[in-house]
């Protein structure tokens, strides 16, 4: 079964085109360390709820929107040397945190090994 690391992003929607660059370019080097796939996907539908909700869980504010992306593995052994590799990339080498385009202290990520594939 597969293996998907998912991300939820707050970004500020002066910084589509900035999010979507990063995100072009970012693509291609999971690829080449073992990815399956990369996708992701700018919020469209994504309503506020009454106790919890993709808004709510990244503290979105009014001049954002949810970015929902997640990268596919072949397993978790691919993903680990992959992500390793991908961090250690000369790609990613000089990237400041403090210069992404989206606010990372209130990403949500996570890990998951594939239970359904249909």
């Amino acid at each position: 079964m597969t293996y998907v690391d998912g991300y939820v992003i707050p970004v500020k929607n002066v910084n589509k085109a900035a999010y979507i660059a990063l995100a072009e370019m970012s693509a291609p080097v999971f690829k080449e360390h073992g990815a399956i796939a990369v996708t992701e996907c700018w919020g469209d539908d994504v309503p506020d709820g009454k106790l919890t909700s993709f808004p709510f869980a990244v503290k979105l504010e009014a001049d954002e929107t949810v970015v929902f992306s997640w990268i596919l593995w072949p397993s978790r052994d691919v993903r680990d040397a992959g992500m390793k590799a991908a961090m250690e990339d000369e790609r990613f080498k000089d990237m400041d945190p403090a210069s992404m385009p989206f606010d990372g202290k209130r990403m949500i990520m996570g890990g998951f090994k594939a239970v359904v594939e249909a």
